[in-house]
């Protein structure tokens, strides 16, 4: 007789254990979509951290005393020959600490600077044309520099008296333009077709009585050589009924006194201006403009003297406190922003002209409680 195994059936399990084999699958998965849900977030989040946001921040810069030396040399050097004066005290000028456009600010970054009282943050392209290149925006900052030092020279000169005429330059030749192999970058144009011009727009509007085609006389100065020239004019590319002569002009000025500014290329922008003019005048006048005390201040300045507006005016206050400030001086438009938050414990002069701040700190230099235009 055949032998058959038989296989008992295995025991009962309880049916309340069954749901728990379930149950402990769920909470493994639930486990590990928690665990890569948090890993998730936190890497995510130190992404958005670490990248880029399209802001800006202006930090306070360091400043300069105009009455001191710049590397090594004096700022401002008087041509030999000129009366000069003994100053005391420090007449400074304030600079920003600007993101550069290739600069890259996180957002960590931008949170502490919303949160920093001396930092300002702004829309990159606030500050910078769109695809604007490092290089194209030093190039831009230099001109404005250089615009700055003849500005504050010709508006000091004009202040102590002197008579400093304004002259017509010719800033560049276009290479295909009606004026190349005629003008140089440099000549000085006295006279358009027998008109007298001292302003690059009285230039331009002698030119513009001519056809496309004339031919314009120019009475130039090159290397203090008076020569005239002949130029014909070309229609300009989108107004074929309108004369060019092919070159940009730039304002020069004839003046009596050489001054160099000696400020190098670590600085830039217009908005010394005020202060350089401010040095020059007390220079060449007796006396201090400063009565001993430490003046900081800012603003762009015209060749008539008027002062402008700038940016950065908190962060400008900032670094001046930082480096013992007792006055500055505050372009009038500036004021309300000026007076907004702490003035650091610094008298904060309005000024709207070269002659304002002249007059402004002769008072103080006499009397340092006397009352003088103010932001506050």
């Amino acid at each position: 007789m055949g032998r058959v195994s038989v296989t008992p059936p295995p025991p009962p399990v309880a049916a309340d254990h069954e749901p728990w084999v379930g149950h402990e699958s769920s909470l493994s998965g639930r486990y590990v979509t928690v665990v890569v849900a948090a890993l998730s977030t936190i890497m995510l989040s130190l992404v958005a951290f670490i990248l880029p946001v399209p802001y800006a921040t202006l930090e306070p810069g360091p400043v300069f005393d105009t009455l001191g030396e710049f590397n090594g040399e004096p700022m401002l050097a008087v041509q030999d020959g000129v009366q000069t004066y003994p100053t005391d005290g420090a007449l400074d000028f304030t600079t920003v600490s600007v993101t550069s456009p290739s600069g890259r600010v996180s957002f960590t970054e931008a949170l502490a600077a919303w949160f920093n009282s001396d930092v300002k943050l702004v829309p990159k392209d606030f500050l910078y044309p769109e695809g604007e290149t490092v290089e194209q925006s030093d190039a831009r900052s230099a001109a404005q520099l250089a615009s700055s030092k003849d500005n504050s020279t010709v508006a000091a000169l004009r202040a102590l008296g002197y008579d400093v005429p304004e002259q017509v330059a010719v800033a560049e030749v276009l290479k295909d333009g009606a004026s190349a192999d005629v003008l140089e970058a440099g000549d000085v144009i006295t006279s358009v077709n027998g008109t007298a011009v001292s302003t690059p727009q009285q230039a331009i509007d002698v030119v513009a009585t001519a056809t496309p085609g004339d031919q314009v006389s120019l009475v130039v100065s090159r290397d203090g050589v008076s020569q005239e020239l002949a130029v014909t004019t070309k229609a300009a590319e989108d107004d074929p009924d309108v004369p060019r002569i092919g070159v940009s002009l730039t304002p020069t000025f004839d003046l009596p006194i050489q001054i160099d500014n000696n400020v190098g290329d670590s600085v830039g922008g217009p908005s010394a201006g005020t202060m350089f003019a401010l040095a020059i005048y007390d220079l060449l006048t007796p006396g201090s403009l400063t009565g001993g005390q430490r003046i900081a201040g800012t603003g762009e300045i015209t060749p008539e003297g008027q002062v402008g507006a700038i940016g950065g005016v908190r962060q400008k206050m900032a670094g001046a406190h930082a480096d013992g400030a007792e006055i500055f001086l505050v372009p009038a438009e500036n004021c309300a922003e000026a007076a907004d938050g702490d003035d650091f414990g610094m008298t904060l002069v309005k000024i709207t002209t070269l002659d304002d701040a002249i007059s402004s700190l002769e008072t103080l230099a006499d009397d340092p409680d006397a009352k003088v235009p103010s932001c506050s």
